[in-house]
């Protein structure tokens, strides 16, 4: 039997954070350099994935199965397609970025006579999430989807609710009922998505009696699994509404800008840039797959509700005066436009969309850290609170503003392409949908120009005129994410080989094609 390379790219994670976790309270340098070199180690097989799939090979590869619980259909099934492969080497990428950029996030603090938040806890949580990702991505067998895809959740919760931001106006024990609030409602939200989920998950098993997502998609291809329409769209929808409270989709969306400013930075871009990429993801997988039909039926609603995402999360993100809810709503309107890609039912659209993921999870990353850098320096996220900062931390300043036009998707930046990708792919079957989003671009460049004008330039404040430049250790963060958005900007070619294939078959899956061009060329 060939080595599990998926189970083990999953597993050393999940390994790595029960070994992190029981390191004595002593040695809480080595739980970190130990959750940052499994993370590495990790990022090393996650590169192995990458490298031993062919975009031109079969559909679904390195698969593994076993059996698990045969009495009920569910099998351990992992395999991988070119869209579950970049968001694995995404997850694996970013994870040690977030471990350093948290180095000193978690370490123990004293209120009073109280020691509180265990560094161990707080890296062996990150592992955990990472574990819990990636095996959502290879799982072919939608219980065992399942089971990650909420078991997720918890040391979500945790990390929100326990290790959360304290660059708070309002003293320690305000900061404390926020971040309890915003763990609490961001695991509501979604545990209310995935109890729906389940009962599509039963019924799936009731009409297919499986729970295996290539038998299920085959006998729907070759007709020997029928479903009935009004069947087909209420999994569907149960399937959906989970997907979009992950992603976040308007109006399910109002559980992230809670959660993105209570939490530390890492956690927040650990929640945006990897967490809710498994919503949009399971879109495709799942929803595109198991209900295809049922897909084209919403197809009207859902690009309507992912326009209202792009301008309404804009809108929102221009009138912030928190610097991590901007980047929150921010998010919302990058999410529309992923949705909007997948959506939109063509090869561009849905490429773009999965590029869109990518990109998005990088510049999102870059941007926050920074974010975090300069906001842990001030101990205020509040953009009137600064000024003037690029006279006194030009480097903090300068990749800061390379982070900000990337999500403005700036021409020559890895965001660009996959938004151009989108709005074409969107154009060319719903002309006023693409018209529409296009004022999402617009809206961006207002929120982060005016971001960076009102922090990083004019007269120096005296509460930052000592403030120091970026640390080698958070140079080492962020130089790579800007190398990747240049890079990504200037040769996507590397993702969309890769994904391409994965995005042709989708398309098959629900029975369409590219439109022709309205206007013939002239000959």
């Amino acid at each position: 039997m060939s080595f599990p390379l998926l189970t083990a790219t999953a597993a050393l994670p999940a390994v790595g954070a029960v070994a992190t976790a029981a390191v004595p309270a002593a040695r809480r340098t080595a739980a970190k350099w130990l959750a940052l070199v499994v993370s590495l180690a990790t990022l090393a097989l996650a590169i192995t994935v990458l490298v031993r799939f062919d975009p031109d090979g079969a559909r679904y590869q390195l698969t593994e199965s076993r059996a698990w619980i045969a009495d009920f259909g569910v099998r351990y099934e992992l395999g991988v397609d070119g869209i579950a492969v970049a968001l694995i080497a995404l997850t694996a990428l970013l994870i040690p970025f977030i471990i350093l950029a948290g180095w000193h996030d978690a370490d123990p603090l004293e209120t009073g006579s109280r020691r509180w938040r265990p560094t161990q806890g707080f890296f062996a949580l990150i592992l955990a999430v990472e574990a819990m990702v990636l095996i959502s991505f290879e799982a072919t067998d939608v219980f065992v989807f399942y089971i990650f895809f909420e078991a997720m959740l918890i040391p979500m919760y945790f990390l929100i609710g326990g290790f959360g931001d304290h660059a708070h106006a309002q003293g320690e024990e305000a900061a404390s009922t926020q971040r309890s609030y915003a763990a609490v409602k961001f695991l509501l939200y979604n545990l209310v998505g995935g109890l729906i989920m389940l009962a599509a998950v039963i019924g799936l098993y009731v009409v297919a009696g499986n729970f295996s997502l290539q038998e299920i998609a085959q006998a729907r291809a070759n007709g020997s699994l029928h479903m009935a329409t009004s069947t087909e769209r209420w999994l569907f929808l149960g399937f959906f509404f989970a997907f979009a409270v992950k992603a976040p989709l308007w109006p399910l969306h109002t559980w992230l800008p809670n959660a993105m400013q209570e939490s530390t930075a890492p956690v927040a871009v650990l929640i945006t840039a990897v967490v809710d990429k498994v919503g949009t993801f399971a879109m495709l997988r799942f929803c595109l797959q198991l209900f295809p039909e049922a897909s084209k039926w919403a197809t009207p609603v859902i690009l309507v509700l992912a326009l209202i995402s792009i301008v309404y999360g804009a809108l929102l993100a221009v009138g912030q005066r928190d610097i991590k809810r901007l980047v929150a709503y921010a998010s919302i309107s990058h999410f529309g436009f992923i949705i909007m890609g997948i959506f939109a039912m063509t090869s561009q659209g849905q490429s773009g969309a999965t590029l869109y993921m990518v990109n998005h999870g990088i510049s999102t990353a870059a941007l926050m850290l920074v974010a975090g850098f300069l906001i842990s320096r001030r101990g205020s996220r509040l953009i009137a609170d600064y000024g003037g900062v690029q006279k006194v931390a030009p480097v903090l300043a300068g990749t800061f503003l390379i982070g900000g036009l990337a999500t403005l998707s700036l021409p020559g930046l890895a965001p660009f392409v996959s938004e151009f990708l989108v709005l074409v792919g969107t154009f060319t079957r719903y002309p006023a949908i693409g018209i529409i989003a296009t004022f999402g671009i617009v809206l961006a460049a207002l929120y982060v120009l005016v971001l960076y004008q009102r922090t990083m330039t004019g007269p120096v404040k005296p509460e930052v005129s000592a403030m120091p430049d970026l640390r080698v250790r958070e140079l080492v963060v962020v130089a790579p994410l800007i190398v990747l958005l240049i890079f990504l900007g200037v040769y996507p070619k590397p993702v969309t080989d890769i994904v391409n294939p994965s995005v042709k078959q989708t398309m098959s899956d629900v029975h369409k094609s590219d439109p022709k061009p309205s206007v013939e060329a002239a000959k």
